[in-house]
C-alpha cells in the first residue's frame, strides 16, 4: 500500500518523538506529503478550564484574574505547539519531505483529528496511545480508540512502551 499524504498527530508527550519518527519513515519510503498537527485542548475536565461561578456572590475580579491566566496558558501552551512542530517540519525537511504544520486550540482531540485529517485529504493518520485501561481510559477517553473508529483513511497507531 502506498500513501500520498500522511495525518501526524503530535502531543507535548515522550511518546510524539516515536510517532514523528515512524510517520517519517513512512513519507520517505513512499515520497508522501506530511501534516504535523497539534492541538492545545481546551475545556479538559480538571485541567486547563475556566472556573465556573457557583453563585452572583462571586468577585468578578478573582474571575478576570483566572480568565487573564487561563488565556496566559493557553498562548504559552500555543508557541510551544508551534516550537516543536517547527522543529520536526525541519527534520522532514531535511529528508526531503514537503510537510506542513499546524497548532490549533481544540475542544477534543479526537474529532479535531479526524476533521482536520479528512479536511487535509489525509490517507493515512499516525498518532500515539499511551495504554490507558479502564476506568482512566472510560473518564479521560481514547483518542486513539475515537479515532480508529471514526475517520475514512489509514490509521497507524504506536504504542507507548
Amino acid at each position: 500500500m502506498t500513501f500520498h499524504k500522511i495525518f501526524v498527530g503530535l502531543d507535548d508527550s515522550e511518546l510524539s518523538h516515536q510517532v514523528f519518527t515512524q510517520a517519517l519513515d513512512l513519507a520517505v519510503a513512499n515520497k508522501a506529503e506530511m501534516m504535523l498537527f497539534h492541538g492545545v485542548i481546551i475545556n479538559q475536565f480538571g485541567e486547563r478550564g475556566m472556573p465556573i461561578p457557583v453563585d452572583f456572590a462571586m468577585n468578578f475580579e478573582l474571575a478576570e484574574q483566572a480568565y487573564q491566566a487561563q488565556t496566559l496558558r493557553v498562548e504559552k501552551q500555543l508557541e510551544q505547539g508551534k516550537a516543536q512542530l517547527k522543529n520536526y517540519y525541519d527534520a522532514a525537511a531535511s529528508q526531503g519531505i514537503k510537510a506542513e504544520f499546524d497548532c490549533q486550540m481544540i475542544e477534543d482531540a479526537g474529532h479535531s483529528i479526524c476533521e482536520f485529517s479528512q479536511s487535509w485529504d489525509a490517507d493515512l493518520i499516525v498518532l500515539g496511545r499511551r495504554g490507558r485501561t479502564g476506568l482512566a481510559e472510560v473518564m479521560l477517553g481514547s483518542v486513539s480508540n475515537y479515532v480508529l473508529h471514526h475517520t475514512k483513511c489509514g490509521v497507524l497507531v504506536i504504542q507507548a512502551h
